[in-house]
């Protein structure tokens, strides 16, 4: 749920920073504040991170650089001058922000962007950035989705003890959170259309795409983007990672793997043709797959006379194999469980591009992939359209 509140600043991977270097500089005005205040500007460039520092005189301070395409960056404002390791410190204790951190989100790209506010950078407005312009736009768009998200979870943070272990009152939460999920994501692709030129498109489309993307869905909104969205490095990185989901697509033939139960004997996908098989990937350590296992479990009951199963496939750790035997113990998991305990570098997880957990993928008699990311009461209705209502 809290992965819920995206951060666009954090959609695309670093890309290496590219020859084709362009010239950035930031201007700001805050107040009339001098000595001791610093500025600093954090940012990634390449697959380096980088911290500025600026003096601040009479509320002027200035950043310059080179970047090769447009990057995300926080700029803060020390007014004591402790130092930005103290500020760090006593404004993020435990990797959240205090209501004291003066602190701005933007976007660096080439050309020069201005910042100005009255006392706090926090309240800045930003011009002469086209990016910014259109970051301000998307986000004022997305404020009734993210009120609403914020009121959902403050109703999951204050569910009685009771209602934590009510499978119908988590899969209601679930079903809420799909639903603003479904709205973000409208308004999402809303923009990407309505800008193929822009660079946030990019990071829209990738936030369109989520841990279980569509590949009917993303890849034409992909072909929309200008040429030379479509033609910068990002673009083509993009493209690339489209061109991988193909291999684990709704209507692609699943890929084929062999790994070894918990006594050491091997078992092959392909040995369950013939069935409806869900491919379950989860792992002991996973609150939201445990939460998840008691779904999973209720629709397995249901439907295992009719021609279907499960494979679960856990992404426990070496040292973990106690935890995951208990854990299948514990939450009822009757079916065929693989690992080979390898954690994120999980073989059949790396081959389906599995990115987080729980994750699934539903596979038909003949070895076709039919539906993935069932969560909820979707497994249960997906397999009442196929299988029939019990």
């Amino acid at each position: 749920m809290k992965r819920f509140f995206f951060s666009l600043a954090a959609l695309l991977p670093a890309i290496a920073f590219a020859q084709n270097a362009q010239p950035f500089t930031v201007n700001s005005k805050v107040g009339k504040l001098n000595a001791p205040a610093k500025a600093y500007l954090v940012y990634r460039l390449g697959a380096n991170n980088v911290t500025d520092s600026a003096s601040v005189i009479n509320g002027v301070f200035t950043f310059t650089g080179v970047v090769s395409s447009p990057v995300n960056a926080s700029l803060f404002l020390d007014t004591k001058g402790i130092g930005f390791t103290k500020y760090i410190a006593q404004n993020f204790p435990d990797g959240s922000t205090s209501a004291t951190a003066d602190m701005l989100n933007f976007f660096i790209e080439k050309g020069t962007t201005n910042i100005v506010a009255t006392d706090s950078i926090s309240k800045a407005e930003i011009t002469g950035s086209k990016l910014n312009d259109d970051n301000k736009l998307l986000k004022t768009q997305l404020i009734p989705v993210v009120d609403k998200a914020k009121a959902l979870t403050a109703e999951a943070q204050s569910a009685t003890a009771e209602q934590q272990q009510s499978a119908a009152f988590q899969n209601s939460l679930q079903a809420k959170f799909k639903a603003l999920q479904d709205q973000q994501k409208t308004i999402l692709k809303t923009f990407i259309t309505q800008n193929p030129d822009s660079y946030l498109s990019l990071l829209a489309l990738t936030s369109v795409s989520g841990p279980s993307p569509d590949i009917a869905e993303v890849e034409p909104l992909y072909n929309s983007l200008s040429d030379e969205l479509r033609n910068s490095d990002q673009g083509r990185e993009l493209k690339r990672s489209i061109e991988a989901l193909k291999v684990t697509a709704i209507g692609a033939m699943a890929p084929d793997f062999t790994q070894n139960d918990a006594n050491g004997v091997p078992v092959r996908l392909s040995s369950f043709r013939g069935k409806y098989v869900l491919i379950d990937f989860w792992a002991s350590w996973c609150g939201p797959c445990r939460q998840e296992n008691p779904n999973v479990v209720r629709t397995y009951n249901k439907y295992k006379s009719k021609n279907f199963t499960v494979l679960g496939v856990s992404l426990d750790k070496a040292d973990g194999k106690n935890a995951w035997l208990a854990a299948i113990k514990n939450d009822g998991l009757t079916w065929t469980q693989v690992s080979d305990l390898n954690y994120w570098n999980n073989m059949v997880a790396k081959l389906y591009g599995v990115q987080s957990i729980p994750q699934n993928f539903l596979i038909d008699p003949q070895g076709k992939i039919v539906a993935k990311g069932l969560r909820g009461d979707d497994l249960d209705n997906k397999l009442e359209e196929l299988l029939g209502k019990i």
